[in-house]
């Protein structure tokens, strides 16, 4: 078991945020297992010959499918707004000392031959920074904005969960490992038995697409500590990519074609630089549908750092699934 000892201000500072690294290293982990997951197995035909342009090599000696991901691979993340830029820059910025000890802990003080050779190299950080950017760039970035609205849906849902329940009720459902203990967080089932003390710089709450099913918990030795999770509606993901457009004749004569289309495509949260990308139509366009669908209940709306955002609400859900010959597609993501 590993538990988090936390203090008021800890609590006070608990708070979400989105790690690209994150993304990029669980993946990798996920294909340097040979266990693919069988919701990313569209993903992974679409991405297994454009990741051979990256080291793969290092890759896989840096990201092993061991117990343990280097510390350094988490603990660059501060918000929602944290880019992969930055994260990559803190990779190339880490001393040789943190990058040593970070893979120490993953190998278990057993280096391969092929890693300890790359760390001798001065320009180490420089070259895992260039390989783990090739790697987003071929894998993850063309499918962030997807992976980016599931992460909003979800935070959306636990900011509700939070403001009916307090944290008790944000927590209870994060992930079944986890559990509050008056000022402290258990996660049961670990490979081992840690406590730490957390220093009031509070906790983040990292929802990450290919980190499900598992927990993963950084005690934040470098910075806050950080829970990452496996976000809901994870099995919708990859469809709303290929979603059947067959219905929409028949809800474009209902509510009109570009309606419909936006309906159709706001099953995740969208914003209108999304939607007006993703249909073809202006901006200006977009937020006047926007508008009479938000005042008819058809859509709600939220913001996000600087993007304000749109879901359909259940009763457009229900109308679309209503005029959709497969309703499995049509799962709403959000309570």
């Amino acid at each position: 078991m590993i538990r988090l000892r936390m203090r008021v201000t800890d609590l006070e500072r608990m708070r979400f945020a989105y790690s690209p690294l994150t993304e990029t290293a669980e993946s990798l982990y996920m294909l340097h297992s040979g266990r693919i997951n069988p919701l990313h197995h569209g993903w992974f035909e679409q991405t297994r010959e454009r990741v051979r342009h990256a080291d793969t090599p290092l890759l896989k000696a840096v990201i092993p499918p061991r117990a343990h991901l280097a510390e350094f691979l988490l603990g660059c993340t501060v918000d929602a707004a944290t880019t992969i830029d930055q994260q990559l820059q803190a990779v190339l910025e880490c001393s040789p000392e943190r990058l040593r000890a970070g893979l120490d802990l993953v190998w278990g003080g057993r280096r391969p031959p092929v890693l300890t050779q790359a760390m001798a190299d001065r320009a180490f950080a420089r070259r895992l920074a260039d390989a783990l950017w090739t790697y987003w760039q071929v894998a993850i970035e063309p499918y962030w904005p997807q992976l980016r609205a599931l992460l909003d849906a979800d935070v959306a849902y636990r900011a509700g969960q939070l403001a009916r329940g307090g944290i008790e009720a944000l927590l209870a459902d994060l992930h079944p490992r986890l559990e509050l203990q008056e000022q402290a967080i258990e996660i049961g089932g670990a490979a081992h038995h840690a406590e730490h003390d957390l220093t009031g710089a509070g906790l983040l709450l990292v929802p990450c697409v290919f980190a499900w099913p598992y927990l993963v918990v950084d005690s934040g030795s470098s910075g806050a500590a950080s829970l990452t999770y496996g976000p809901r509606g994870i099995g919708t993901l990859w469809e709303s990519a290929s979603q059947p457009k067959a219905g929409e004749a028949a809800l474009g004569a209902l509510l009109g074609r570009s309606r419909a289309a936006i309906l159709t495509s706001v099953a995740l949260p969208r914003s209108t630089t999304d939607l007006a990308r993703e249909l073809g139509q202006s901006a200006p366009a977009i937020s006047a549908h926007l508008a009479i669908l938000r005042r008819c209940g058809m859509v709600t709306s939220w913001r996000s750092g600087r993007r304000v955002l749109y879901q359909r609400t259940p009763l457009a859900t229900s109308i679309v699934c209503a005029s959709t010959p497969a309703p499995e597609h049509c799962a709403q993501t959000t309570a």
